[in-house]
């Protein structure tokens, strides 16, 4: 006889989530999941509830109802910083830097809640690599920084808390082409390694060069989701559910 595969239990399981902003819903029933390994895509709109997924999945917004599941536990009502410890680091959308500090203050904060103290400075060259620019200004101060650079060192500050979760929320968001260019190339070396993301982007064609799987969100509800190369070949079809009417 021969045994049944076991499908492997999602890194990520949100669950029939709603969140409200008072009267408002911004999240309708939404069900999400990411797998260990994967780059997960979500796409959609300004207003859509893109943004409010990830700060309800860091512990920023509590959800009226439904579930979140990290490795099986559940942590919806967690506090954020217990998140943090637990395996997941949200890059922001607007950066949300120590203007003052300087990038390598701003990257050990990143580490602060990690007790291997030992590995934080070779993780910080690690990232230096990744992000060269960064290296060159290592004693600058964050605020004096280009758009895309501070979009840099916000990557490499969740990154230096060694997460196994990274929420990134509008990397692309202001910065010039050739930036976002960068930035994406250094996020596709971050996905050979095995990093996990979930990623909120408005650049539907660079998103979907990156992930692996995508769900679009329209209005708070998930309107399509399926493998990101058959989304980005199936553009009209996004388009509908990106936007609720053919281009």
């Amino acid at each position: 006889m021969h045994e049944l595969a076991v499908a492997p239990a999602a890194m990520l399981a949100v669950r029939d989530l709603i969140v409200n902003y008072g009267a408002v819903a911004a999240l309708r029933g939404v069900n999400l999941r990411v797998f260990r390994g994967e780059v997960v895509a979500l796409l959609g709109a300004n207003g859509a509830g893109k943004s409010t997924m990830l700060r309800t999945i860091s512990g920023l917004v509590r959800p009226k109802a439904g579930e979140v599941r990290f490795l099986e536990r559940r942590m919806d009502g967690m506090q954020p910083s217990e998140i943090v410890r637990l395996g997941i680091a949200h890059s922001p959308e607007g950066r949300r830097l120590f203007g003052s500090l300087t990038v390598a203050e701003n990257l050990r904060l990143g580490a602060a809640a990690r007790a291997d103290r030992d590995n934080i400075e070779a993780d910080r060259e690690r990232l230096y690599t990744l992000f060269p620019l960064l290296k060159e200004r290592t004693n600058q101060q964050a605020g004096t920084l280009s758009g895309g650079e501070q979009q840099m060192l916000a990557l490499a500050r969740a990154l230096m808390a060694r997460p196994k979760l990274l929420l990134l929320d509008e990397p692309s968001l202001g910065i010039a082409p050739i930036i976002v260019q960068q930035i994406f190339a250094s996020l596709a070396e971050l996905k050979e390694t095995g990093v996990t993301m979930l990623l909120v982007e408005q650049n539907m064609a660079v998103a979907l060069d990156l992930a692996d799987r995508a769900y679009v969100l329209r209005t708070g509800e998930v309107s399509l989701e399926g493998d990101a190369r058959e989304l980005k070949a199936n553009y009209e079809d996004v388009a509908a559910a990106y936007l609720g009417a053919r281009q």
